[in-house]
């Protein structure tokens, strides 16, 4: 399933995933605590979204949008 998150680093809500509904489906936004610097919050997207879909780590993938907000991520459940 691929699906289209909107992600706000350094969070004080975060962690946190919330669910709106738009024209091409879900939009998932997420909220970490972490910056946005070396990684990091790629690191805590990956690890937020695979405890809320409740897969492996090594099952959620970026597969766009690395240095952006704006991601498009991949989950094989």
């Amino acid at each position: 399933m691929d699906v289209t998150v909107r992600v706000k680093p350094g969070s004080r809500k975060g962690p946190l995933v919330d669910t709106t509904p738009g024209p091409d489906g879900e939009t998932l936004t997420v909220y970490v605590p972490q910056r946005a610097v070396d990684g990091q919050a790629n690191t805590a997207v990956i690890e937020l979204l695979a405890k809320h879909f409740g897969v492996a780590r090594s099952r959620v993938e970026i597969l766009r949008g690395h240095t952006s907000r704006t991601k498009r991520i991949r989950i094989e459940e």
